[in-house]
């Protein structure tokens, strides 16, 4: 009557994870999909999709993704394998790792910027370097 759903072990890549605005994370998040983070996330993130910094969204921690797009704030080191995007109100307060980059005006960035190849694989973004 019934039937076992098949289900793979493999985590969905197109998957798109969401961290509302009022919701606060401590602890690191590893993901095979796309992360959006409108509220807080203490600790890192290393994700093989694309990372989104919504306005009121903050990371405190280090960040290793594929893309970005980052309207919010970021205190801590960031390692993009294609394009970093800082929209006209981000904060960024770290070094800077990335093939292509793009700072709209008024957007604050406080750091280093290395202009070369990521490998977003490293799940540490010490590794990286």
């Amino acid at each position: 009557m019934f039937q076992k759903a098949n289900k793979s072990s493999v985590p969905d890549g197109n998957s798109i994870n969401l961290i509302g605005n009022g919701t606060t994370i401590i602890g690191n998040i590893q993901s095979n999909g796309d992360v959006r983070i409108d509220g807080i996330l203490k600790g890192d993130i290393s994700i093989s999709g694309k990372l989104v910094v919504g306005p009121m969204g903050q990371i405190k921690g280090n960040v290793v993704c594929q893309n970005a797009d980052i309207s919010g704030e970021i205190d801590g080191q960031i390692a993009v394998a294609e394009w970093l995007s800082l929209k006209a109100n981000a904060k960024l307060l770290g070094d800077i790792i990335t093939s292509k980059i793009s700072i709209e005006p008024n957007a604050t960035f406080t750091g280093s910027c290395n202009m070369s190849t990521v490998n977003i694989n490293s799940s540490n973004i010490n590794e990286i370097r």
